[in-house]
């Protein structure tokens, strides 16, 4: 009886296990339905999601090619304003030297202007030694206002400034000037006229002398009447070309320099120019003498002178003191 029992008891065991294990086996397939059954859904809600997101930015990529539009116009202006300045700082890059070389001979300037600007006014000039004797010869200038300027050269050169500013009001004074001065060479072995920049009045001429004749006087005047050729408002261009063209250790020459501005850079350099071309003997005396006048068209009424007609008279004044010759400044253009 008691084996029975057992029997029964270990039947009824081994049944419960089995229901165990196929209830745990059944919610395992259970479970693998449902995922597999919920997948596609989550798929399409993902798919969804994307197409809303294409929408959108689709929406979106006019506002965005306007704005890309709007930073590359940005972009060019900015390109364009940069090389604009570049070429401004270019532009301003001679202006910053010629500044650097004024304030070089700023010192030279200072000391000269004031002593100019009296001489200027009131139109004086001091002999030089060849002058006085010559006067003690009894030889004198026909007019005083050009008095005190040696006539012992055989040659003569007229370096004219045909700037605007001489053209417009200085002219007549210019001819007036020249007709004086030749009238103090009644006879001289050549003549030669040249502008401010080394152009010359007769082209025919060019590199030679002009026999002088009464008639070939008279042209000389009737062509500067209305002799406009380019000028810049400096003469240093024409008298370096005359000293290297015609200067000659077997000639006396005299350079007449007319004009009223130097635009040029440097004095300094001008003067160390001269002298390199226009050396000294063994008696001391230049090669070529050189006289300068000048015309008062930088100054106002009052009596006020621009900074180019400072410059040229200081120029001129020392230029002609280191070449045997005199500056005479003059007062008014009549």
């Amino acid at each position: 009886m008691s084996r029975r029992r057992r029997r029964r008891e270990g039947e009824a065991f081994g049944l419960s296990f089995l229901d165990a294990i196929s209830c745990g086996f059944g919610a395992i397939v259970l479970l693998l339905v449902i995922t597999k059954t919920a997948e596609p859904t989550i798929q399409r809600e993902r798919g969804q999601g994307l197409e809303a997101l294409a929408a959108e930015l689709s929406q979106r990529l006019p506002d965005l090619a306007s704005r890309a539009q709007a930073l590359e116009a940005e972009l060019s202006e900015a390109k364009t304003s940069l090389v604009e300045t570049q070429d401004r700082v270019a532009a301003l890059a001679p202006q910053a030297a010629r500044a650097e070389q004024e304030r070089a001979s700023q010192a030279l300037d200072s000391r000269a202007s004031a002593a100019i600007e009296q001489q200027l006014a009131e139109a004086r000039q001091s002999l030089t030694e060849e002058m006085q004797r010559l006067y003690s010869q009894g030889i004198r200038a026909p007019d005083s206002r050009v008095a005190g300027i040696p006539v012992d050269s055989e040659y003569i050169i007229f370096i004219i400034d045909t700037s605007g500013s001489m053209q417009s009001f200085a002219w007549p004074a210019v001819l007036a000037k020249l007709r004086e001065t030749l009238a103090v060479y009644p006879q001289v072995k050549g003549l030669q006229v040249m502008n401010d920049m080394g152009d010359y009045m007769f082209s025919q001429y060019a590199g030679q002398w002009i026999p002088d004749t009464p008639g070939r006087r008279r042209v000389i005047m009737d062509t500067l009447a209305g002799w406009q050729p380019f000028s810049n408002s400096s003469p240093v261009e024409g008298i370096t070309r005359a000293i290297r063209t015609f200067a000659a250790p077997d000639k006396r020459i005299s350079i007449y320099v007319f004009g009223d501005e130097f635009s040029g850079n440097s004095m300094q350099s001008v003067l160390d120019t001269v002298a390199r071309l226009n050396p000294r003997d063994a008696q001391g005396r230049p090669r070529v003498r050189i006289h300068a006048v000048g015309f008062p068209t930088q100054f106002d009424r009052q009596g006020r002178a621009g900074a180019t007609g400072i410059r040229f008279a200081t120029l001129m004044r020392k230029l002609t003191e280191e070449n045997g010759g005199t500056f005479v400044g003059l007062r008014d253009t009549r």
